[in-house]
C-alpha cells in the first residue's frame, strides 16, 4: 500500500470540495474508488470524464487497475477544460 496525494483541478476540485487529499492505495483504481466513497455525488460523475497524471506522466488509455501508485506520489485529476 502506497501513500501519496490526490490533487483535484477545476470541476473535479469543485465536486470534491477540496483541492487535495491523501491516498492510501496500490493502484489508481483503488485510489479513485476511495475518492468516490468519500465524495459521493458529483465527483463520481466528473471522474468519468477526467484524465489523470501519475507523478507527471499521463495515464492515457491504460486500465486504472494496472497503474501502480508510488509511495509519496501524486495523482493529478484533470477534467476536460473549455477550449483545451
Amino acid at each position: 500500500m502506497a501513500a501519496g496525494t490526490i490533487r483535484y483541478w477545476a470541476a473535479a476540485k469543485a465536486a470534491a470540495g477540496v483541492a487535495e487529499e491523501p491516498y492510501a492505495a496500490r493502484t489508481l483504481a483503488e485510489a479513485l474508488d476511495a475518492a468516490r466513497e468519500r465524495h459521493p455525488g458529483e465527483l463520481v460523475r466528473v471522474l468519468q470524464r477526467c484524465s489523470f497524471l501519475i507523478d507527471g506522466d499521463p495515464v492515457g488509455t491504460r486500465a486504472h487497475e494496472t497503474v501502480r501508485l508510488a509511495e509519496g506520489g501524486t495523482v493529478e485529476v484533470l477534467p476536460p477544460f473549455a477550449g483545451g
